[in-house]
């Protein structure tokens, strides 16, 4: 606070200066200095944009090129690399504990049953052992890796932050940080807040949710006996004849639902306008619509109801390296994995 404090103070004098105001002359050097350590401070715990481009300056594009030949083989590999990693950031830090293997590991628990992708990170990081043996982290590879899926997906590309090191530990049990598809707004924002995100970065990292699909048996409860009466209410009406065909009741609960209808494979504002229009498939996700302190956000996004508009894309960016920032391992806390899926 002192700092900032300190920052607000000089800026401002450094500005009457420059208007013709006097004093302020001999701040000038100490701006500069202020405005150094504070981007340094948003970078993080020790990570920085470019930390590999004297160590193994290719590894991004290493990186990049093998989500690359991935997803198009599978373009359904995208939306599962960057939930793999905001499941990982939200355990531990982002510190790839979510890529250990073992009984009792967080790959295993009910959260993650159902994520893959992994086989795209144990490829980057063989390429990258050829190169650059034992230099960059399984943990940036997964934050570099959710990056370029959203680019990959007609979304707007933002500067990764690196340096992480790989964390030693990995429990099930830890996993109840995980936001549920049935939580509450006010639990879901206690479970960002703690990891130092606020409540714009709560939607808009659930806007996330705009590529990728779900399976009939997260949701399905909502269509048939939500209530006495029948399906949520929250759920428009002819959207819900419309689950109902693709989800019956004792149909198959493994199928394959997008979340984003009618716009599951490219990353754009769409979610939200299902979200308005009561399409939201999570129960999780549609009260980001209901509730009244995210529904402005959301309205932002959207551009709509009077409110000054925001970029989706553009805050969404900020949110994810926001995130990627917490919890990260530095110098003997974490280690360079060897292979992804276990500990050296």
């Amino acid at each position: 606070m002192a700092l900032q404090s300190s920052f607000l103070r000089i800026s401002n004098c450094f500005f009457t200066k420059m208007e013709g105001g006097g004093g302020c002359k001999q701040t000038f050097a100490l701006v500069f200095l202020l405005v150094a350590m504070a981007t340094t401070l948003v970078q993080g715990q020790g990570t920085r944009v470019g930390f590999y481009s004297r160590t193994c300056p290719r590894a991004e594009s290493i990186i990049r090129s093998t989500v690359q030949s991935h997803f198009q083989s599978n373009p359904t590999i995208a939306p599962c690399l960057l939930r793999m990693h905001f499941h990982d950031c939200f355990v531990h830090g982002c510190d790839a504990s979510i890529l250990i293997d073992g009984p009792n590991t967080e790959k295993i628990a009910p959260p993650n049953l159902l994520l893959r992708g992994y086989e795209v990170i144990d490829d980057t990081k063989t390429q990258l052992e050829a190169v650059c043996p034992g230099v960059v982290s399984c943990a940036d590879i997964l934050a570099l890796a959710a990056r370029d899926s959203v680019v990959l997906t007609s979304g707007r590309s933002w500067q990764v932050p690196t340096g992480r090191k790989d964390g030693r530990v990995s429990l099930a049990s830890d996993t109840s940080n995980l936001s549920g598809f049935r939580e509450s707004i006010d639990s879901q924002k206690q479970k960002f807040a703690a990891l130092g995100l606020n409540t714009q970065d709560l939607v808009a990292l659930v806007g996330g949710h705009t590529i990728g699909t779900s399976a009939c048996q997260v949701f399905r409860y909502r269509l048939y006996n939500f209530t006495a009466n029948g399906p949520d209410p929250t759920i428009d009406s002819t959207f819900v004849s419309q689950l109902k065909s693709l989800c019956p009741e004792n149909g198959d609960a493994s199928r394959s639902v997008d979340l984003d209808t009618g716009s599951g494979n490219r990353f754009d504002t769409s979610f939200f306008t299902n979200l308005r229009n009561g399409r939201g498939i999570l129960e999780s996700d549609q009260k980001l619509w209901t509730d009244a302190t995210t529904r402005p956000i959301v309205q932002q996004f959207l551009g709509v109801g009077g409110l000054r508009a925001q970029n989706f894309n553009v805050e969404f960016g900020r949110s994810m390296v926001k995130m990627s920032n917490t919890g990260v391992k530095i110098g003997t806390e974490g280690e360079i994995r060897r292979v992804c899926s276990k500990i050296n």
